[in-house]
């Protein structure tokens, strides 16, 4: 594990039973909705000073572990290259709103700091037979991500496919971001994240809202963007990851709570999808009328995606894009 000695940051994009409603708190009686008519407090992401990830040379590098097929591979690629503001930058008056002015918000922490432009680096292919074992520790994922190169302008995504348990997978988080040590001398410090594909192992807590959850009020489950639960709810788990790694990379940046464990860009806005969003209902979206899919955010090609909500610095809210 090189040098690491701190505790992985963690995602937990489960939905909890506090987030849909089974613990119950004093205001429980009350219409959902209702509540939403009382500005909610701020929330406040504290900025502890430590470097993020910037310029404008920074990649994505993606590692598939496992059986994927070719267009689940096309969905989560597709996404990463629809980062890249000068890629997917929308039109005025050009239609919904792209990936692209998704990951915009990130640029906002500290006065432009973060949320640099991130590209499609190398696409790796991985031992569909999982010869690491079953499960995958987090171990193991630090191995993969160190053994696919690294370097401090890269963020090497460990994704694996449906049928791949991984330690902790579904129990507490549908995916980690940390970073490690590596070069000659165990100076060099690089990020990396891993995200699973969940339709097999936790579809109710990790493929929310594209499966019915696991807690909570049973709400009829959404059509997911591109025909796939698993992997459009990896797609929202990756992207609230790439978030947290460039705005808080090292366990040093913008997060709320404890070291290693706090809320950070996306997490502090769990379950928030669209305006009006509450416990169990992810707010308002676009609907394709073709496919009658939810989604809010358009990527390269016209490819559709569901993105969460991101922590908007300059008004300490929760910031969607529809």
């Amino acid at each position: 594990m090189g040098g690491r000695k701190k505790p992985a940051l963690l995602i937990c994009l489960v939905l909890t039973v506090a987030l849909l409603g089974g613990a119950a708190p004093r205001c429980a009686a009350l219409n959902p909705r209702m509540l939403f008519l009382v500005k909610p407090d701020p929330i406040v992401l504290r900025d502890h000073g430590g470097a993020l990830l910037t310029g404008d040379n920074l990649t994505v590098n993606l590692l598939f572990y496992g059986r994927f097929t070719p267009a689940q591979r096309a969905i989560v690629v597709d996404f990463v290259r629809s980062l890249s503001v000068s890629a997917a930058a929308p039109r005025p008056g050009a239609g919904p709103p792209s990936v692209a002015s998704w990951w915009r918000t990130t640029s906002l922490y500290r006065g432009g700091g973060g949320g640099a432009p991130l590209r499609l680096g190398r696409q790796i292919l991985v031992d569909e037979r999982m010869s690491l074992g079953r499960p995958l520790s987090l171990g193991n994922v630090t191995a993969l991500a160190r053994a696919a190169g690294h370097h401090r302008g890269a963020i090497t995504a460990v994704l694996t496919a449906a049928d791949v348990p991984v330690a902790s997978f579904c129990v507490s988080r549908c995916g980690v971001h940390d970073h490690d040590r590596g070069g000659a001398h165990g100076r060099a410090r690089y990020t990396y994240l891993w995200a699973g594909n969940p339709a097999q192992q936790c579809p109710g807590q990790c493929a929310w809202p594209f499966h019915r959850p696991t807690y909570g009020p049973q709400t009829p489950p959404l059509v997911p963007p591109n025909g796939d639960a698993g992997v459009d709810g990896m797609v929202i788990s990756l992207a609230a990851l790439l978030a947290g790694t460039v705005t808080n990379p090292y366990g040093d940046g913008y997060y709320k709570g404890d070291a290693g464990a706090g809320l950070e860009a996306a997490t502090a806005c769990a379950g928030i999808f669209g305006s009006g969003a509450y416990p169990g209902y992810p707010g308002k979206l676009l609907i394709d009328p073709a496919t009658g899919a939810s989604y809010n955010a358009v990527g390269l090609g016209g490819r559709k995606y569901l993105l969460p909500a991101l922590w908007d610095p300059t008004t300490s809210q929760c910031k969607t894009l529809v």
